[in-house]
């Protein structure tokens, strides 16, 4: 081409196609990723109740032994201790 002639603009080449396995790696590293937020997720959600559970575990055992002290300062033996106890921290001499 010489400098005198003027050169047309061409129309931009089409993109070649992409190889059908390009597209198919791209959709399985993103179900592999999409995979593991879920497993994630589940993993996380599984663990949820477990605070609850800990609680009403850890009140039962209270319950359980606040029962256990009250039974415990009811008898005779024990109200003798603590009357005995009294009497002589009260007692002068």
């Amino acid at each position: 081409m010489t400098s005198t002639e003027t050169s047309t603009p061409s129309a931009p080449t089409p993109a070649p196609p992409r190889p059908a396995h390009q597209g198919r790696a791209r959709a399985q590293r993103w179900a592999a990723g999409r995979a593991r937020t879920v497993r994630a997720t589940v993993q996380e959600r599984r663990d949820d109740g477990m605070a609850t559970a800990e609680y009403a575990i850890a009140t039962i055992a209270a319950v359980g032994f606040a029962g256990l002290l009250i039974a415990v300062l009811k008898s005779e033996a024990v109200k003798g201790l603590l009357s005995g106890l009294i009497s002589s921290a009260l007692s002068i001499g």
